[in-house]
């Protein structure tokens, strides 16, 4: 491959807005870089950035008393919690069309699949590991859950 070649090839790659082209024939090997491409947007951040004179105490306090607090009320109410293991979205089924995965009166096991949890876009089956019959269902489907946050109890 020669000097033109190669040269054909940035042009192409800045014309058609490719970041990165490698390429290997018969023991030659070569990768291209462009800095940005004229069609493609380049983002410039110029917000200040945010300084805090103080930790932000208050917010802190709440999260942490939110699960104290449902830790208390399971004993209250008599039963078994079945806590959220990560923050995200819940959903009581696998897809809209589908029916929910467990409902209040359902005897389950430890293997029992009961809810989806999105994190991150990935899609994380939660299983019971108790067992019990479904007294309530605290989640709302397609709501944010937050990490130990009630999902379900049990009796």
């Amino acid at each position: 491959m020669d000097i033109k070649e190669i040269r054909s090839l940035i042009d192409l790659m800045k014309k058609n807005g490719v970041a990165v082209f490698k390429m290997e024939k018969e023991g030659f090997k070569i990768t291209l870089k462009t800095s940005g491409a004229p069609g493609s947007p380049q983002y410039i951040s110029t917000q200040p950035l945010v300084q805090w004179n103080e930790p932000p105490a208050q917010p802190l306090a709440i999260t942490e008393t939110a699960p104290a607090a449902a830790a208390a009320a399971a004993p209250a109410t008599g039963g078994i919690e079945i806590k959220s293991p990560m923050v995200g979205t819940f959903y009581a089924s696998p897809s809209p069309e589908s029916p929910a995965f467990i409902s209040v009166g359902q005897e389950i096991t430890p293997d029992t699949v009961v809810c989806i949890i999105e994190a991150m876009k990935v899609m994380n089956e939660v299983k019971a590991e108790v067992s019990g019959t479904v007294t309530e269902i605290c989640a709302e489907n397609g709501k944010p859950v937050q990490f130990g946050q009630a999902l379900f109890r049990l009796k």
